[in-house]
């Protein structure tokens, strides 16, 4: 019973953590071009 009160709010932090940094990944612009690298590879600049 003593590990649960440890493990929760360890578990508890860790998904805060990962939640925030999706938010901030989001705020900054990681996700703005989804097909940008699919099309990109098809384009010959030879």
């Amino acid at each position: 019973m003593t590990g649960l009160g440890l493990l929760i709010p360890i578990a508890l932090f860790l998904g805060l953590l990962g939640l925030a940094a999706f938010f901030w990944a989001l705020r900054d612009g990681q996700f703005e071009d989804s097909e940008g690298a699919a099309v990109r590879i098809l384009i010959d600049e030879d």
